[in-house]
């Protein structure tokens, strides 16, 4: 090991893995995910999916990234990576761009064929001349050929042990950055429970790549990552739609209501449907529908019946539900709707992320039809607020909207798993049974603080009663089309939405709170605001910052927070919504605004800059 050059200890690193979208980088990235966060490192991923899911192999178009970051004070995945992994040259030509300057570039040799240089659109046959790559920080390795070589006695086709390539690239990964093998291995294990051979052929293969960085004692710098203390207790790392689904099992036990979901596939929102059909063992009921409406119909149901009803989707999804979720808001149902958003309307660019969905759950229904709007700040927090909307909903006897999206959904932090004494009791308003036994109770009578509507369930003795989309009279629930009674029920279903924000948490002020300038977002965005703030209070930028998750309501300090600021600026994955919505509520307060509309995250380079045009002006 003398002769291993420079070993460089840093507070945090980032690695990008790129390959062909059958090349198996999001295993790779989440496995070495996974390792980092049991060495009591933050983690914070970014897997970035082609748009053409089925584009040709070796095609610029058909490329796929998993950036992950990892070290101490995580935030965000990172602007720019340390280590680049790219497995063909189109990989390489698209990722190149995301390297930092001096960072290391691994390749598979093997792939970088006068063919493949052309399918990725290279006008010579030295891609790494022509894009400018230091020698010095390129690691050229035989990747197709020596997993060839470690399984040249194991049985396996040729297909078959070129599909190990990206574990041989992960094995290199983790001797770069000193990861032991042991984390990666079980989870290999997991990975392929009902395929040994596949498994034994893996591990082989993730050897072999350590041992090649070894052995070869490869001329790039390799990295120490500093790890945080953790709070005791069992870690893992999760996802965001992971993350809801387990929120919403939460929820359910402690509202002693029974789970259900009634959704239909959609990207990037699947895997909360696949998730919650795994978990029968814990009494959830998951029905795939055949569309977006009989999905949500399904849980307005299933909510009417007694059951902590949810519907998943995305934006289009969204639209499909609208005339529903009205039906919800007349008739003061519990219902969760989330929407993991992606890009573009329309069909859009379902493997992308933006935030272009806000306006369409704060006002995308017919008629006076309010919700409370909530949304997760990080793929950890997506449980938290899956909790909060399911609690929301239940105590307030609303359709909630949460908020999610691509980025979140499909990205990756450490998390430590809660004891379920940790999160309070939802307690369902059930009619009391002073009005039970006074023969008081009307089907539309409510708690006169809250003016929550009392949930009355089929087959209560004495509390049979009709519901429906029709509009209903203030008490007796039968159908009404007197004005005053019609603009009184708006008012109040108005109301009792404004009430909620009497019980969430104020807005919170981070960073330099002492500062002349906010910075404000909403949703996914936070790691990238924070660390922009945190970077520009480094830079002598005073900076402040403050982050919705709950949306409307808005928090109840709101007003005082952004009055106490000379300069309030909102950035956002749009062209701004939430910048719209505070100013509609503040129109005194001048909102400045960053926006971004490319179906990528922000990176904090660019909100720093953003920044600093807005104060110097």
């Amino acid at each position: 090991m003398s002769e291993k050059h420079q070993v460089k200890t840093l507070d945090k690193v980032v690695v990008r893995f790129s390959g062909d979208s059958g090349d198996g980088m999001q295993l790779a990235g989440n496995i070495f995910t996974n390792v980092s966060a049991a060495l009591g490192c933050t983690v914070s991923t970014f897997p970035d999916y082609p748009a053409e899911i089925r584009a040709p192999q070796g095609s610029l178009s058909g490329v796929s990234g998993f950036q992950v970051s990892v070290g101490v004070g995580v935030h965000t995945p990172g602007d720019s990576c340390d280590v680049l992994v790219a497995m063909n040259p189109a990989a390489l030509k698209q990722n190149i761009r995301f390297l930092r300057r001096g960072g290391t570039v691994i390749v598979d040799i093997d792939s970088f064929r006068p063919a493949d240089l052309r399918k990725a659109q290279f006008a010579t046959d030295d891609a790494f001349a022509e894009l400018g790559i230091d020698e010095n920080c390129l690691l050229q390795v035989p990747v197709t050929q020596m997993t060839r070589d470690a399984l040249a006695d194991s049985g396996l086709d040729n297909k078959s042990m070129l599909k190990c390539r990206n574990i041989f690239a992960l094995g290199l990964v983790c001797w770069l950055f000193d990861r032991p093998l042991e984390e990666a291995v079980a989870h290999l294990g997991s990975k392929f429970a009902k395929k040994p051979a596949i498994f034994e052929a893996n591990k082989r293969v993730l050897q072999a790549g350590f041992d090649y960085g070894h052995n070869v004692h490869a001329s790039v710098p390799t990295y120490r990552i500093e790890s945080e203390v953790p709070r005791p207790g069992i870690y893992t790392d999760i996802n965001g739609n992971t993350a809801t689904a387990w929120g919403l099992i939460m929820a359910s036990e402690k509202s002693g209501l029974p789970l259900f979901l009634g959704s239909y596939p959609i990207t990037p929102a699947t895997d909360i449907l696949h998730e919650l059909a795994k978990r029968k063992d814990l009494g959830v009921k998951a029905v795939q529908m055949e569309d977006e409406i009989a999905g949500v119909c399904a849980a307005i149901g299933a909510s009417f019946a007694g059951n902590l009803a949810v519907t998943s989707t995305s934006g289009p999804g969204l639209a499909l539900k609208s005339e529903a979720i009205g039906l919800a808001v007349i008739a003061e149902l519990p219902l969760v709707v989330i929407d993991v958003q992606r890009g573009g309307p329309s069909t859009g660019l379902p493997t992308k992320t933006e935030q272009t969905d806000l306006m369409q759950a704060l006002y995308g229904r017919n008629g006076e039809s309010p919700v409370a709007v909530v949304a997760p700040a990080t793929p950890t927090d997506c449980f938290d607020m899956a909790f909060e909307a399911c609690r929301i909903a239940v105590e307030h006897m609303t359709p909630v909207i949460l908020l999610s999206d691509a980025f979140i959904g499909n990205g990756a932090s450490a998390w430590r798993v809660p004891e379920a004494d940790e999160y309070p009791a939802i307690t369902p308003p059930r009619v009391p049974e002073a009005m039970k036994a006074e023969g008081t109770w009307q089907p539309y009578s409510r708690d006169p603080e809250t003016l929550v509507r009392y949930w009355a369930t089929p087959g209560t003795p004495g509390l049979a009663h009709r519901i429906g989309g029709l509009e209903k009279d203030c008490k007796c629930g039968a159908i009404s089309t007197d004005p005053a009674n019609h603009e009184r029920m708006v008012e109040t279903r108005r109301e009792k939405i404004a009430r909620i924000a009497r019980d969430i948490p104020a807005l919170e002020v981070m960073c330099d709170t002492d500062a002349d300038t906010l910075l404000v977002g909403w949703g996914g965005t936070c790691g990238h605001l924070h660390s922009a703030a945190d970077e520009l209070c480094a830079a002598g930028v005073p900076t402040a910052f403050a982050h919705f998750r709950y949306i409307n309501p808005l928090p109840a300090n709101t007003a005082e927070v952004l009055r106490r600021y000379k300069r309030v600026i909102v950035a956002e994955l749009n062209s701004g919504m939430m910048a719209d919505w505070l100013q509609c509520h503040f129109p005194d307060i001048n909102i400045r605004r960053i926006n971004k509309v490319q179906g990528q995250p922000f990176l904090v380079g660019e909100l720093v800059e953003g920044v600093k045009n807005i104060v110097n002006e």
